[in-house]
């Protein structure tokens, strides 16, 4: 049995986008021939949302490490509140006193937290310990770098120069790169040559349905968000402006219908809840904004704390129909697809038609709306009307899962993981 360590700062609890695909894998490592340890951030040291509930995914057997970082309260002073950097000297000793002890075969950084993957390559230099970067989100990106101030994340100056500076000694000595999006894999590949002949690969989040079950057991104990009165459309996640252009089609359409048909239009509310990574209370609204441009904003509901996971499987349990609005970044693709599918509820996606979300709603699931921009607006409105109007009258069809749908199951997207590491280890 070969042995993985994981590099995970966010384990549940915490409800963090980027530990997900490590909770839905760790069912599954060892029947793919790998047994996996985790080291993880203590939860007292992260201020993000916690959800006991996910402790419950995960299996007894596990071992998991703990690590400290230093206190927000007083990195905060000089700027720095990224558990990354808050982390990274713990992470450094903790896991030298490990490597000592004992044999690893392979270090597997899976998070979102990119700079704690520079200590991959120390590592390998001091213990040659392969190690495998799975990039959920591009690290360094120009995406952001000539968008107007308003629209680029908080300290942008210091992350662009810091990401910029560290993601080249993380990819230096990588061994293998894993990705949501192939683009993000070119995009490295183009800035550093060297690691063209690195294996790669491009496994999208699974599909975990075991945590449905959770939640449904657990329904009773989350606060109702939505309008027991309304006809209710859900989006649970992030805002930001690089969504604006597929909620704006999406506003459209609703401003349309209710010119030319108020009575049914009018019973329809659009919720996004979860909108801002801020502490909560502290949120920006970025949707509630273009509502109101568009006179919408008694049928738009934008919370913009973020909900526990469990709490977010159910209220997508309660919703008559759910939305999933994609970036104006054509790499952009969205792990949250699959608890959206597992929902089997009328499904309304609008994605750049260059993301690879779209082949996966085309290949796995029939009934659902799925519209691409930037090409045929006028298309994309009508289509996004027609969608509406069922919702109004109540008459949508559920999303049905294909056989198809089961290629991206966690079992099946950890061993894609673990094929990855077997080559890894045949090439180093």
């Amino acid at each position: 049995m070969k042995r993985v360590l994981i590099i995970s700062p966010c384990l549940p609890p915490i409800n963090a986008a980027d530990m997900q695909r490590v909770r839905m894998s760790l069912p599954y490592f060892r029947d793919c021939g790998w047994a996996a340890e985790v080291v993880t951030v203590d939860p007292r040291y992260i201020d993000m949302v916690k959800d006991d509930l996910l402790l419950k995914s995960v299996p007894a057997d596990i071992k998991i490490h703990t690590v400290k970082a230093f206190d927000k309260k007083w990195t905060a002073k000089v700027g720095l509140g990224s558990i990354a950097l808050r982390s990274l000297w713990f992470y450094k000793q903790k896991v030298n006193a490990l490597l000592k002890e004992q044999k690893f075969d392979l270090i597997y950084f899976s998070t979102t937290q990119f700079p704690v993957t520079i200590l991959g390559a120390y590592w390998k230099k001091r213990f040659n310990v392969p190690y495998v970067i799975d990039m959920q989100d591009p690290w360094h990106s120009e995406y952001y770098r000539n968008k107007p101030k308003a629209e680029q994340p908080a300290k942008y100056w210091f992350s662009y120069r810091l990401n910029k500076t560290l993601e080249p000694i993380a990819m230096k000595h990588v061994g293998g790169l894993i990705s949501v999006s192939a683009s993000y894999i070119e995009d490295l590949e183009n800035r550093y040559p060297q690691i063209k002949d690195v294996p790669s690969s491009v496994i999208t989040f699974g599909a975990f349905e075991p945590d449905f079950k959770i939640a449904a057991e657990n329904a009773g104990k989350f606060k109702p968000l939505l309008d027991p009165d309304s006809t209710n459309l859900v989006y649970i996640g992030r805002g930001g402006y690089d969504m604006q252009r597929a909620i704006d089609f999406l506003f459209k359409a609703f401003k349309a219908g209710m010119e030319t048909d108020a009575n049914n239009f009018q019973s329809i509310k659009m919720y996004f809840i979860g909108t801002s990574y801020a502490p909560a209370g502290g949120g920006k609204q970025t949707i509630m904004p273009l509502a109101k441009q568009y006179g919408i904003e008694n049928n738009v509901v934008e919370i913009t704390d973020r909900i526990s996971y469990y709490h977010t499987l159910a209220t997508l349990n309660q919703a008559d129909a759910l939305f999933i609005p994609g970036s104006d970044d054509p790499k952009y693709t969205a792990s949250k697809i699959y608890p959206y599918l597992l929902a089997k509820k009328p499904l309304l996606t609008i994605f750049h038609e260059n993301s690879s979300a779209n082949m996966v709603l085309k290949t796995c699931c029939d009934n659902a709306s799925v519209q691409t921009f930037p090409a045929g607006e006028d298309d994309i409105i009508s289509n996004i009307t027609v969608f509406l109007t069922g919702l109004a009258k109540k008459d949508l069809p559920a999303v049905k899962l294909k056989d198809e749908f089961n290629r991206y199951s966690a079992a099946a997207m950890t061993a894609a993981q673990t094929d990855l590491f077997n080559k890894v280890l045949t090439t180093k």
